[in-house]
This record gives C-alpha cells, structure tokens and sequence, in this order.
C-alpha cells in the first residue's frame, strides 16, 4: 500500500488528537470519581492530564493508525479508568460516566474559542483553523456523542441505567451482557455511522460558524 506524505501527515495528527482527547476523556471520569471520595483511581495514577496513565496501546495507538490508513470499519479506546462501586450511589455512578463526554465538550469548546478569539485578532490561518477543526473539534464533539449511546461499555449506559426505574433495570443487565455485540452489529451494518449522521451535520455547521471570524 502506497502512502502518501499528506496521508502520513493527517494519520499522525489523528493519532496525536485521539490521544489527546482520550487524555482529557479519562482523566474527567477518574477527576470525578476522586472527587466523590473514591481513591482507587488515584491510587493507580489516573487523576492526571499525562497520556501515558490513558493510553491502551492495542486501542489508543495501533487501531487509530490502522484506521487512518484504511476504510476498515474500528472502534478505539483509552485505558477504562477504574471505580469502586462501593463508593457510589446511582448518581454518583451517572456524574463519573457523563463527565468523560463533557470534558470533550470542553475541549472542543476551547478550541473554538481559541479559533474565534485569535481569528478577530488576526492571528489565526485559515489552515491551523480547519486542522484544529478537524482534529480537535470534530473529533471531540464525534466523541462526546459516541460515547452516550446507552450502550455498555460506553458511558451512555449509565444514564439509561439512571433514567430506568428499577422495574426496568433488567434491560441495563442485559445490555451489560451483549452490549458490546450490539455496538459491532451497528458498526458492521453502518447503522452506527447514520447513527452520527446528525452528528456530522452539525460539527458542519460548527466549522462553517468559527470560520466566518478566521481570515482567508
């Protein structure tokens, strides 16, 4: 397989933006659940901002470069940061899951505001702001919305699980089961990708906003 410099070039940014936003991802979960008195992720070193306490190299690395550099159809991860459910009640069980998707939201609201700050300023390029777009933005809004499908492992199961009232709690137990079957089934049959297709509309429309205040 020919590849070419662009192709290596926008892999390494993928794979560089993915590792990021994995950091930032994990680091909510295991930042809330210390904050609800649970040690454990502490004690194994994930309340913190370095890449290599998130990163799964199978997940994190190998799979994100494979993917770039083909059109198989992959889920990536990070390294799942580990609670004590001892330690939790339902809500709290809800604040550590949701909080991994809004640390996403968060970066991909700095980056915009990054774009929309030095762009006024003039002093942005119109080409570092559709990289940041592209590997920052449209990567972490993707991400935030992939992850509360209410599908285990994702952390959308938790609000299913939250939201259920305890006679309905047996769908939560079965999802754990097959959870993970039915995530694959959705990715091999493209229901997952129109699944995101609202998703992608509107990281669209994200783009085509910040680039009103970046100069050409």
């Amino acid at each position: 397989m020919d590849i070419s410099p662009d192709q290596l070039r926008d892999a390494l940014l993928y794979l560089i933006a993915f590792l990021v936003s994995i950091t930032v991802h994990e680091f909510g979960h295991a930042y809330t659940a210390d904050k609800l008195g649970d040690r454990l992720p502490r004690s194994q070193g994930r309340v913190t901002l370095s890449p290599f306490a998130h990163a799964d190299l199978v997940g994190t690395i190998i799979l994100p470069l494979v993917g770039a550099f083909s059109s198989i159809p992959l889920i990536a991860w990070g390294k799942p940061v580990q609670i004590n459910p001892r330690h939790h009640t339902r809500l709290g069980n809800l604040l550590v899951s949701v909080m991994g998707p809004a640390m996403n939201l968060l970066l991909a609201g700095v980056a915009s505001a990054l774009i929309v700050g030095l762009g006024r300023a003039g002093l942005m390029h119109e080409t570092f702001a559709l990289v940041l777009i592209q590997f920052i933005i449209g990567l972490n809004i993707r991400l935030m919305f992939f992850n509360l499908i209410p599908l285990p492992p994702l952390d959308g199961s938790a609000v299913l699980e939250y939201v259920l009232p305890n006679q309905l709690q047996i769908v939560s137990q079965t999802l754990r089961r097959y959870g993970m079957v039915v995530l694959y089934v959705l990715l091999l049959s493209g229901a997952l990708g129109f699944l995101m297709r609202p998703v992608n509309t509107l990281v669209v429309a994200w783009a085509r906003l910040l680039l009103r205040n970046v100069p050409a």
